[in-house]
């Protein structure tokens, strides 16, 4: 055997070796181990992600977004399993080539088993040819993380060039029709090869446009583009009166969304199949999104109507995105915040409780957070500060927090700064509301997240 030959075997059999005994001492030490793992496989044998993911004999599918990708891929993975497939997931939302490498170390081969990925927006390009997708789902682009991510056009235009690469190789996509620039970025497609979706239900509209909203002209002509309703940040019902350009016709729609307070929904889904009732154990509109993309995607590569509303329905929240646990008899529930728009649909889902809110509001400022945490006040805090009993600020820009607070109208005797998030999270218990509302950033909710599971009140991910 030539000498380079034999050095390749060998890195092809010590990086997952090297990889998996990393990862048994991660998890010895009680650490979670989502991401390290996967650097040592990818710097002894960076040919990892190719060599693992061409094993597995359904495929691999990817999820990206700004929001609300951890939720859609968690909805799909609850389908693929129940169908019976071996499904390699990245649940804990490690979603960049260390923890896509981790999740891949332990995918088993064969004809039933299939890799579902979410995928962070900026390492799609990258990533997304090494994995030789069968099938992508993009669902939004909002602003975030402007100082690692740069403008939106630009990762936009990114998505574009790699998804012209992807589908010349016979990648199908399923968009979301209600995004402009995810509409765009199909019309560059065969039509063959895309699957859109969408919500057509116009009761839960927004009056118009958020102060923050992105992607608000046309990709073709430049000029406005006109809503006819608007339902989340710059998603709804868009054309373009200058040129004609028009959001394209959803295969897969959410016709009737009910929302349930801050907790769950019930919506029925229009599909090819027929309609289908679904009770969602997480709320808002946003996670109308979420199913219907989740749908439409295992619907793609072949999982029967009825699986999917069963799993759907049996479907828990996932990795802190309104997951909920008990703490001091009171029910906490976790929202994860990290941009504008995010929050907002979070702030929406509260305004629609009817007690008082007894909120924490972790704020990082962390590489995975962005340094910049200035997104906090284009978020709409003011809708919600007349119901706020308390808020307790943690978090390392915790004073930020609490200055926000004020000046979106709430008392400053109900705002505490407690920089310590499970010391927060303790004084927030001692409220007299029965439900408490913990909204951190990234990684803020798995540092909280992490303590919690030491103490055993969440279940921890490896």
């Amino acid at each position: 055997m030539p000498r380079n030959a034999s050095l390749i075997s060998v890195r092809k059999w010590l990086a997952p070796t090297a990889a998996r005994a990393v990862g048994l001492l991660l998890r010895g030490l009680g650490r979670a181990g989502t991401t390290v793992p996967g650097r040592v496989l990818l710097a002894i044998d960076p040919s990892a992600l190719s060599r693992i993911s061409s094993r597995l004999g359904a495929g691999t599918i990817l999820v990206s977004a700004t929001n609300g990708k951890t939720t859609t891929a968690s909805l799909a993975e609850a389908a693929l399993s129940q169908a019976g497939l071996s499904v390699a997931h990245n649940s804990a939302g490690a979603n960049m080539a260390g923890g896509i490498a981790s999740a891949l170390l332990h995918a088993k081969h064969g004809s039933d088993a299939i890799g579902l990925l979410e995928i962070d927006e900026f390492w799609l390009p990258e990533l997304a040819p090494q994995l030789k997708p069968r099938a992508v789902l993009l669902g939004n682009l909002f602003r975030d993380q402007l100082d690692r991510y740069g403008e939106l056009d630009e990762v936009l235009d990114r998505w574009i060039d790699a998804a012209i690469k992807l589908g010349a190789d016979g990648t199908e996509f399923v968009l979301c029709a209600d995004d402009p620039g995810i509409a765009w970025l199909g019309l560059q497609l065969p039509t063959s090869l895309v699957t859109w979706f969408g919500v057509e239900d116009t009761s839960l509209a927004l009056k118009q446009l958020p102060h923050a909203a992105d992607a608000t002209s046309c990709r073709r002509c430049g000029s406005p583009l006109v809503y006819s309703a608007v339902l989340l940040g710059h998603l709804g019902h868009w054309s373009c009166t200058s040129c004609g350009l028009t959001r394209p016709t959803p295969t897969f729609t959410v016709s009737e969304v009910t929302l349930h307070g801050a907790r769950s929904s019930s919506l029925k889904i229009l599909a090819p199949s027929g309609t289908h009732s679904i009770e969602l154990g997480v709320p808002g509109v946003y996670n109308a999104y979420n199913a219907i993309g989740a749908w439409a995607l295992v619907t793609t590569v072949g999982v029967e109507a009825t699986v999917v509303a069963s799993a759907f329905t049996a479907a828990q929240a996932s990795f802190g995105r309104a997951e909920t646990f008990t703490v001091s008899d009171r029910e906490a529930t976790l929202f994860l915040v990290k941009n504008p728009t995010g929050a907002n649909e979070v702030i929406r889902a509260l305004s629609a409780e009817t007690g008082r809110l007894a909120i924490q509001f972790v704020l990082n400022d962390g590489v995975a957070d962005g340094r910049d945490v200035s997104w906090i006040w284009d978020a709409d805090f003011e809708d919600i500060a007349s119901q706020v009993d308390t808020v307790v600020c943690s978090g390392t820009r915790a004073p930020e927090a609490a200055l926000r607070f004020r000046y979106a109208g709430v008392p400053a005797d109900r705002i505490s700064v407690i920089g310590d998030p499970r010391l927060g999270l303790t004084q927030l218990a001692t409220t007299r509301q029965s439900s408490l509302w913990i909204l951190p950033t990234y990684t803020a909710m798995l540092d909280l997240r992490s303590t919690l599971a030491d103490e055993g009140l969440v279940e921890r991910v490896i």
